[in-house]
Order: C-alpha cells, then structure tokens, then sequence
C-alpha cells in the first residue's frame, strides 16, 4: 500500500526554481531529476523512505511549492514535519538571498550576473557525509563522469523504494558502504583508492568514531576544512567543496577546482588560464559570499549567460 501525503511550502524571495532545479540536474529519473517543471528524489525522515515530487505554484517574488509525499509506510505529521525541514534544507529555501545581492553591487561583473540569475539557491545534500563522498569521487575527473560513477554506485548499493511499478533509490549509507569490499565499490566503478577512502570513513562513522554532521555546529569554516583535511583522501579541495555542498557555508572556496577557475578567468581575466592563488586574491572582493559568488559564476558559464 502506498501513502500519501500532500503539502506546501512558500520559500523565503527570490527564489526560482526552474533555475536552481534544472542547472546541473540531467540525473536519473531513478535517484533524482527535474522535468517538465517538477522534481523528484528520495530522501529518509525517521528511518523511512519517502518519495518527495515538488512543482513550483508561484512566482520568483512570490514562491511557493506543492509537495507530494509517498512512502510504503505510514507517513505521520511528525514524519511530515521532518520532512519539511529536510527539503528546507536541500533547497535552502529559508535563505534570504538579498544580502548577497547588495553586497555584489559593488562588484559590476557580479552585480550583472546576479541579476541575470536571479533567486538562483545553490542545492545541499542530505548528510555531510554525502557531500564528502561525492566529493572524493569527483577527485581528478570530470564532472560528467564523476555524475555516472556517483549514479552508479547509488543504483548498486543505495536503498530502494518501490512504488506504482516504479523502483527509486536513496543514497547509500555509511553502515551499508562500510559493509563493502574495496572490490565491490569498484565494480560501480570508482577507482581503487577512492573506494578506499569511501569505505574506511564510512567505517568510522557506522562505528560511532567519526560524527560528521557535528561539523554543521562548527562556525569557524577552517576548522571544519582542518578537521575533515585529517581524513585520509581528502585533501583541501575536496574539504572546501564537502562545506559548499553538505553545510551551504559560503565562505568555503575550492580554487583548485579548474571548473571554477574557468569560470573566473572568463568573466574576469579574459579567458586566460589562472592560477589558484589568482583566483583567491579576486575572491576576496566577495567576502564571506565567495563560496556563493564562485557558484554563480559557474552557473553563469554553464548556461552561457552574457554580461
């Protein structure tokens, strides 16, 4: 038997969910995807799984979701409950993006684009944990192929939910990835170091040594970058990206990434190639929003925005 449950949530302007929704998600309709202007993915509330498909009803100003909620088991008001809070977290809907905006104004590069991409939210995973591992796996490959192995390994070890003739997938978690072989990681086809440092943090976490969703309480950025830099296989690119993408802290900046560097040399150095040290000292112009302001910028090349 399938349950059902219906709600809404109006997330704090601008916010625009065609824009923060389909920028880099051509996923699988398996795991997660936008189309036709709905969203739909997995996610654990109170250890069950529940199905969430989101469409936009409002505006860009004036926003506001409908959610549709559907799990083989019972779906409770506190499962509703908890289940507001999570999708308020993948989608930062509570951020106010405004301070950001005036901020950049001093900025006529970043002024100009955040107005073309205006209510843009950059999405968050699930756990920290989820940040960590997609970004070991996207260590010195492309993204487009990191995408497919992180797929994969969804599709070989994640949980399924079975509906309306229909099967969909959450994220492994760490106590079943901690189960696996070196080997078996592999076969989705991370490389034999990654599995490894995939499978020995997954370790520490089922063991109760390693909490990293403690990190979130941790304000100062560098020293949650210190503390996960001490785990084997994550270095400070990988660090920075785990904060940007499972704690939405903006200050967090990944320069060695070559995708971002791109995307600064081209709306600020003409194209020529920059070092991380450039792309650091140019940062410092956005402050405590470089992390957001370095998305943007990528999001601005993705979809080949002129300014």
């Amino acid at each position: 038997m399938v349950h059902t449950s219906h709600i809404k949530l109006n997330p704090v302007a601008p916010y625009n969910f065609d824009l923060s929704t389909r920028t880099f998600t051509a996923g699988d309709p398996q795991i997660s995807r936008y189309e036709d202007g709905k969203f739909w993915q997995v996610i654990r509330v109170n250890g069950k799984l529940i199905f969430v498909l989101m469409e936009s009803t409002g505006t860009v100003e004036e926003p506001e979701f409908s959610i549709t909620l559907k799990s083989n088991e019972k779906i409770t008001r506190e499962d509703i409950s908890s289940g507001k809070r999570i999708i308020n977290s993948i989608f930062n809907l509570d951020f106010d993006l405004n301070e950001f905006y005036e901020y950049m104004k001093k900025d006529p590069v970043m002024s100009k684009l955040t107005g073309k991409l205006r209510g843009l939210k950059s999405r968050r995973t699930t756990t920290v944990f989820e940040a960590l591992a997609s970004s070991i796996i996207e260590q010195q490959i492309s993204l487009i192929a990191s995408q497919s192995i992180e797929r994969q390994m969804i599709k070989d070890h994640g949980n399924e939910l079975r509906f309306d003739s229909q099967v969909y997938y959450a994220f492994p978690t760490p106590e079943t990835l901690s189960k696996l072989t070196k080997e078996q990681l592999r076969e989705s086809g991370l490389s034999f170091r990654k599995a490894e440092y995939i499978i020995d943090i997954a370790k520490l976490i089922a063991s109760g040594k390693l909490d990293l969703e403690s990190c979130r309480d941790i304000k100062d950025v560098n020293k949650i970058t210190e503390k996960l830099s001490q785990l084997r296989g994550v270095g400070e690119w990988t660090a920075h990206l785990t904060v940007l993408r499972g704690m939405h802290r903006h200050q967090a900046f990944p320069a060695d990434d070559l995708g971002l560097r791109r995307s600064i040399s081209h709306f600020y150095c003409n194209d020529e190639k920059i070092s991380a040290d450039n792309a650091r000292k140019i940062a410092t112009r956005w402050g405590k929003w470089r992390g957001l302001a370095g998305f943007y910028l990528i999001v601005g090349i993705f979809r080949d925005v002129k300014i």
